[in-house]
């Protein structure tokens, strides 16, 4: 009756404590998703400044401008809806136009002179490389919470317990962010 009693008193202090693994390890995941949505954020709040600052120079190319303007409206919209895979296809959207509009700016000596356009450029530099190792950051603990979930004997309560798998943050099969860059150094 004793051994009984210390074989459960055994196993209920392990469930504790493995339920309050995961949990911590779950609220690490939602707090990495968040710590990408503030950077997806100021990405967002850095664009607009961005278009008003070049916008008189390159008037030519009021097609990329607005490209880049369209695809901030789908990625903010998309942060709203909580869905990663919509998130990540108009963020990829954006990304996208971005880049564009960046290579395109090389073109314009003026925009390459002008103070403010430069320290906007590299604040959105900064904050893309941010976002970078937020979603490396975050799939790292996704997988953390992962593993913690399939391995032997914690996968036999996991889902019991309510825990369910969290995605990991990837590039869609079909998104632009895959291909190769192309560079062309023609003169």
């Amino acid at each position: 009756m004793i051994v009984l009693a210390i074989v459960l008193l055994v196993l209920g202090g392990w469930l504790v404590i493995t339920f309050n693994g995961l949990i911590g390890l779950r609220n690490q995941v939602a707090n990495a998703f968040r710590q990408i949505d503030v950077q997806l954020k100021r990405r967002h709040d850095l664009i607009p400044n961005l278009v008003e600052s070049v916008k008189g120079e390159m008037k030519f190319e009021k097609e990329t401008l607005e490209r880049v303007i369209l695809a901030r409206a789908a990625a903010v919209n998309a942060g709203q809806s909580g869905n990663m895979h919509e998130v990540l296809a108009k963020e990829g959207m954006l990304t996208q136009a971005l880049g564009k509009l960046m290579a395109i700016s090389e073109n314009y000596p003026n925009l390459k002179a002008n103070e403010a356009v430069r320290t906007l450029m590299e604040e959105l530099t900064h904050t893309e490389n941010q976002i970078s190792f937020s979603r490396q950051f975050y799939n790292d603990v996704v997988t953390k919470f992962n593993t913690g979930q399939q391995v032997f004997p914690t996968n036999l309560f996991a889902s019991l317990l309510g825990f369910t798998p969290s995605e990991l943050w990837e590039l869609p099969a079909d998104s632009p962010d895959r291909e190769n860059v192309k560079v062309n150094l023609t003169i």
